[in-house]
């Protein structure tokens, strides 16, 4: 099943995702419906708030970045950042749920991560360049924090009318798209 992405403004995008408890059937459907769903919108990543489920869950595919040894693709449950690491580097990022805004932001190239797999075991593992950047930008969703958190006062300023009208609707996107009720 395909889901449609959450857009900007909506209060679930804000919110610290809640841990899961237990693997049965409706994760195992969750993580293919979102795997389904971030291929259908060409993302790269998608976290379980985009498509409006509180839940520690993100999925990842970096396998498609030319010259990014180690891509990955997979689901992160209940993920933990032990540590990141290196010198921080700019790269343009943007959001399914943020579409038409694309801006550079600063993260560590390496990163260690603890999370449970889709057959649900431990793992910790160590992630660096672009599959590192996708891992940090889903991570921050299940935190409720967006990649235009991460910019200057002056550049948040500058995107405000866009980011208003992402919230309204006034995007043009390809993917279905679940706006913010108005009041």
């Amino acid at each position: 099943m395909i889901y449609p992405i959450r857009a900007y403004g909506d209060p679930i995008l804000r919110a610290e995702c809640k841990k899961i408890e237990e693997n049965d059937e409706f994760l195992k459907k969750l993580i293919s419906d979102m795997y389904e769903t971030m291929d259908a919108s060409d993302g790269v990543g998608l976290a379980a708030p985009q498509i409006g489920k509180n839940l520690r869950l993100f999925t990842v595919d970096s396998t498609h970045f030319p010259d990014e040894e180690g891509g990955v693709r997979q689901a992160f449950i209940n993920p933990v950042i032990i540590e990141e690491h290196g010198e921080e580097w700019e790269f343009e990022e943007g959001c399914l749920s943020i579409p038409e805004i694309r801006e550079n932001v600063s993260r560590p190239p390496k990163l260690k991560i603890q999370y449970i797999t889709e057959d649900w075991e431990s793992k910790t593992e160590v992630f660096e360049g672009l599959t590192a950047r996708v891992i940090q930008h889903e991570y921050d969703h299940i935190e409720g924090i967006l990649f235009t958190d991460h910019l200057s006062a002056f550049k948040k300023q500058l995107l405000k009318g866009k980011l208003s009208n992402i919230s309204r609707g006034k995007v043009n996107v390809r993917y279905r798209m679940k706006f913010p009720k108005r009041r």
